[in-house]
């Protein structure tokens, strides 16, 4: 069939990484391992930083929405590749793909965003120590939080509305195993020239300008930490950065070489295998990454699951006790 115009489409088609029968239990457990992971890491770093008053702080506020927008951007993606592998299915339907492409591209900017309000914490905690809880209040985290989410929501409406209007070929094959952006307008039947400088100017504006935000503010620590004299004070303030740091420089360095490969092989299938690395193994390490270069979040794991056991102590004397179960008595008072 000769591709056609077609304004009325209701399903694309979705690429598999392997066409091959045998290798699919594979993919899906490996996709599975890594989902389950993503989830119950980044839960668990929320749950711990909620329980635990010594992390209430800015730091580890930005890290809670990081951890909760790291869900939500895997959540996107991997569960609708695992139910069309189950059920040997590549289609996903139109307004599916729609909103899959909308929420993807909301949490990626979300992620953008707060990597830069992490790192300009990170650069009034060092360059401005004194005045540090003054600067970050909770109401301006919070307010920094808000104006992220707005504009990752507006991004995310602009680029949507702009698909929204093209009219697709009756060829309905994505080449990725998501409803990417880029993916979705090379298959439009209509003009796409507008869309194409709207995802320009975007990615100057809310990847280029983050970045830009994050480059600055660790120039800025640089220079200060240089001016320490104590090589133990160098190290110490270098270290509250360390996890940062590599957070960063795994998205970027992902997503970077996920387009830059794209551009020179020319390859879906090796663009979609590299856009694993951002979209599901960069989300997978974050709470590692924090939790194993980071003594505070260490310290506050050992007292959560000191506070589990304890509690789960408490709940199976209980069961073994039954005249424990129940309210305790009042006691029997007389006022004299």
């Amino acid at each position: 069939m000769d591709p056609g115009n077609d304004t009325g489409i209701s399903e694309f088609l979705l690429m598999r990484f392997s066409e091959k029968p045998e290798l699919q239990p594979l993919i899906f457990g490996l996709f599975l391992s890594m989902y389950l992971i993503t989830v119950f890491g980044n839960l668990l770093l929320i749950l711990v930083v909620s329980s635990d008053s010594h992390l209430h702080t800015p730091m580890y506020f930005f890290l809670t929405n990081l951890s909760f927008a790291d869900i939500c951007f895997t959540s996107t993606t991997v569960p609708k590749m695992l139910w069309n592998i189950q059920t040997q299915s590549k289609v996903i339907t139109y307004d599916g793909c729609i909103s899959q492409m909308y929420f993807f591209t909301l949490f990626a900017g979300l992620d953008l965003f707060l990597l830069t309000l992490m790192a300009y914490d990170r650069f009034v905690a060092i360059c401005h120590p004194l005045h540090y809880m003054v600067i970050m209040n909770p109401r301006l985290c919070g307010l920094l939080v808000l104006v992220s989410w707005i504009l990752s929501v507006l991004h995310s409406l602009l680029h949507t509305s702009m698909v929204l209007r093209l009219s697709f070929c009756t060829e309905v094959e994505i080449p990725h195993f998501f409803c990417e952006l880029n993916q979705m307008i090379e298959l439009a039947c209509s003009d796409t020239f507008l869309n194409n400088m709207v995802i320009y100017f975007a990615a100057m504006l809310l990847a280029g300008g983050p970045f830009l935000g994050i480059l600055y503010s660790y120039c800025k620590i640089v220079s200060s930490v240089l001016g320490i004299s104590s090589a133990q004070g160098k190290y110490k303030s270098f270290s509250t950065c360390a996890s940062h740091l590599s957070v960063v420089s795994l998205f970027y360095c992902t997503s970077l070489g996920v387009y830059l490969s794209s551009a020179v092989t020319q390859s879906s299938h090796a663009s979609a295998v590299a856009s694993v690395m951002y979209t599901v193994v960069t989300p997978m390490l974050n709470p590692f990454i924090y939790s194993l270069r980071n003594r505070d979040i260490k310290e506050a794991l050992v007292r959560f699951s000191g506070m589990a056991a304890l509690k789960g102590t408490i709940i199976l004397e209980l069961k073994k006790c039954p005249r424990l179960q129940g309210p305790m008595p009042e006691p029997n008072v007389e006022i004299l």
